[in-house]
């Protein structure tokens, strides 16, 4: 019995696309991403996202950005943060004169992994890494509920 390869071509669509496409209409998978904004991430700022019992941890790279530069915020689950950045020299000397100027923004918007207490968040930019401490709300528990 002789076996056969089949190319796989990346761009065609899957079975898989195709089901989403034939439900959801000719917008396919980007309807769904619309609807559902928290499940996608945006953004180029690379960061880490870590979490133990109490806190969930993010850490950022944001060399050369000042604390002034940075905005955070967190809204229903969603971090954001985006950093701006622009400087301006000027030089002159005997025979010269330059001008230079430097702008540079980075952003990133991610889901959080766990509900987290947003007036409780510790913020802290050092050495050109952005690190936020974020408490977790407590997990709701099971309450027994008595029947008259």
């Amino acid at each position: 019995m002789a076996g056969f390869l089949v190319r796989r071509e990346p761009f065609t669509p899957t079975p898989f696309n195709r089901l989403f496409e034939n439900f959801l209409g000719n917008e396919g998978l980007a309807t769904l991403a619309s609807n559902f904004p928290a499940a996608f991430e945006e953004g180029t700022l690379a960061i880490d996202v870590s979490e133990d019992e109490k806190n969930v941890l993010v850490r950022a790279s944001l060399p050369g950005f000042k604390k002034e530069d940075v905005s955070v915020e967190v809204h229903e689950g969603i971090l954001s943060v985006k950093a701006e950045h622009s400087e301006e020299t000027e030089e002159k000397g005997e025979t010269f004169y330059r001008r230079e100027r430097r702008v540079g923004s980075l952003s990133r918007r991610v889901a959080l992994p766990s509900d987290v207490v947003e007036d409780q968040i510790a913020a802290e930019l050092k050495d050109g890494v952005l690190t936020l401490k974020m408490p977790k709300n407590a997990k709701p528990s099971p309450k027994k509920v008595k029947i008259q």
